[in-house]
């Protein structure tokens, strides 16, 4: 297993290779309860995993736990009334 980067709660690791010989990509969270990681999410191809590592709201999306992500600020409509 090769650990390319670590961003509190998440782990990004390369565990081996796949049958095609392309690298194993996945997506590690860290549990509190058993103080360990566990994988999260198996991605598709390195492609997905370099989005993943570059922008952290797209892990946020892909964890299956209801965490924020992509929030955008709200603002008021100026030609509505009341609002």
């Amino acid at each position: 297993m090769e650990i390319i980067l670590e961003r509190y709660p998440y782990r990004f690791v390369i565990k081996g290779e796949l049958e095609n010989g392309e690298p194993d990509c996945q997506i590690e969270k860290f549990h509190e309860h058993t103080k360990r990681y566990q994988t999260m999410y198996l991605c598709d191809n390195q492609m997905q995993f370099h989005i993943a590592i570059s922008d952290p709201d797209y892990v946020r999306w892909l964890d299956p736990a209801d965490v924020p992500c992509y929030v955008r600020n709200i603002r008021k409509n100026p030609y509505v009334r009341g609002e």
